[in-house]
């Protein structure tokens, strides 16, 4: 439940919300679509939406945010979640959160980053990966806060690594946590080069 008393949904995404991921995604600002996919496509192609649809739970995780219908046959998508596990590194994953524009500073994203943190826990992810602007003063300070590792800094960009620790870290810890991968996305440089398929 959020803060103003919305009840909403967390559950592991399913190959049937390709549909309700377009619908989503159509209610995206351009600015969000741009930093979320690193592009200005104005809707999913039917590759991309299964790609972000089917997955297997294990190396790419998913989960999705809504609001049922009164009736409980539907769902209004409110944003997603996922992780992707390097292949050289099985422990470290590449997250990415996103929330539609309407719904973002409600707690969602917040919500989201739990859910996934304790998904990837399980799992075997020890760490996540991400990607912020050199140039983001306020980001850096994030950094040490959460106790952040810069991997490698290239190109104006700062690679880090933050250990996700136990599974019930305290409340500032967390909010810390999730303003910095919030602020990585603000950014336009959070790693979800593999949130579009592979081209062949």
């Amino acid at each position: 439940m959020l803060a103003d008393g919305t009840r909403i949904v967390v559950r592991p995404i399913r190959p049937d919300d390709a549909e309700t991921l377009r619908a989503a995604y159509a209610r995206l600002s351009p600015s969000s679509r741009y930093r979320r996919f690193f592009g200005g496509v104005s809707e999913l192609s039917e590759e991309t939406l299964r790609y972000l649809t089917n997955v297997d739970g294990t190396n790419h995780f998913a989960v999705v945010a809504g609001i049922e219908s009164p009736d409980l046959k539907t769902e209004r998508g409110l944003g997603a979640a996922r992780f992707i596990r390097l292949a050289d590194d099985p422990e470290i994953a590449e997250p990415a959160v996103t929330v539609i524009d309407d719904m973002q500073g409600k707690g969602i994203g917040r919500i989201l980053l739990k859910v996934l943190s304790e998904a990837a826990r399980e799992r075997g992810v020890r760490k996540f990966r991400a990607q912020v602007l050199a140039s983001n003063a306020p980001v850096r300070a994030l950094l040490d806060e959460v106790g952040a590792v810069v991997h490698r800094e290239e190109s104006g960009a700062i690679v880090f690594d933050v250990a996700l620790g136990p599974p019930d870290p305290e409340p500032q810890a967390s909010h810390a946590l999730s303003r910095l991968l919030r602020e990585a996305a603000a950014s336009m440089a959070v790693m979800i080069r593999h949130l579009r398929p592979p081209t062949t």
